[in-house]
């Protein structure tokens, strides 16, 4: 086992390291081993609840000790108290905050690429819950970047991160201050963007996703902004029946994203 730790700064809040404005908070099985796994992730401190011993946490454990990582087995109020009012599922890290994916990078992967690029570009998207549902359908749809505006739109926070369930960490993440104009850059380098509306586009099942794609779309209360309506190349929507009126945009990404792979051919190779 770690070494013992005293939880001093626990109740106040206080994560216990000074450079606390360039690191955060990771909770949750699924995000705290992609942290563990990601060599870009530096572990300051890592702690978990001793009354656990299932696998889950055993493996966790194992890497920490491959990694040579002090962790600390605490009591599971001590976990509440620095993680208040969220599931932590016995496991918290406190982590140096990683550096953002830039503008500069996502070209750079973009021409790289030997598939036609897929991304996923998010409108105003404010929930973590549902940023994190996108972030892991994103990532099981072989997308290769989800882009958000950093305006009225929520970013990588701890909860993100757990939805996700690892994907915060393998998927690239941009936050852009226009996103208008990288929308612009994009059309430029041959993408195809294709907004996402309730009424008044074209069938998604009638429209070609083969080449490279840029799937926009926007949040459940609004929808797509007019500015950034107006750069997509082609607006469609979903084809739904009942009286629902709108689906959640996480079930909508997931929709359009497997739609695009089943027509690019993607299979369980």
């Amino acid at each position: 086992m770690g070494k013992k730790r005293r939880f001093e700064n626990l109740s106040s809040g206080k994560i216990g390291h000074e450079d606390s404005v360039s690191s955060e908070l990771r909770y949750g099985l699924h995000a705290v081993r992609a942290a563990l796994e990601q060599p870009a992730t530096q572990i300051i401190s890592l702690w978990l609840d001793q009354s656990r011993k299932d696998r889950a946490i055993q493996e966790i454990t194992e890497l920490a000790l491959e990694q040579g990582l002090d962790f600390y087995p605490v009591n599971r109020e001590d976990l509440d108290s620095l993680v208040p009012g969220v599931r932590h599922q016995g496991v918290v890290a406190h982590c140096s905050a990683q550096p953002t994916f830039t503008e500069e990078g996502l070209f750079d992967l973009l021409d790289n690429l030997k598939a036609p690029p897929l991304l996923l570009i998010l409108d105003g998207v404010q929930d973590p819950h549902n940023l994190g549902a996108c972030l892991r359908t994103a990532e099981a749809a072989g997308v290769h970047g989800v882009i958000a505006p950093k305006d009225r739109a929520v970013g990588l926070t701890a909860a993100v991160r757990k939805v996700a369930s690892g994907a915060a960490e393998r998927v690239p993440f941009v936050r852009v201050t226009n996103l208008a104009r990288l929308m612009r850059k994009l059309r430029e380098r041959g993408l195809w963007l294709v907004g996402t509306v309730v009424k008044g586009g074209g069938s998604l099942y009638n429209t070609d996703l083969k080449g490279p794609l840029g799937l926009v779309l926007g949040a459940e209360d609004r929808g797509l902004r007019r500015l950034t309506a107006e750069h997509c190349d082609c607006l469609v929507q979903i084809p739904m029946q009942g009286a629902v009126g709108s689906l959640n945009v996480s079930v909508a990404a997931g929709v359009c994203l497997f739609e695009a792979q089943r027509q690019r051919g993607f299979d369980l190779a």
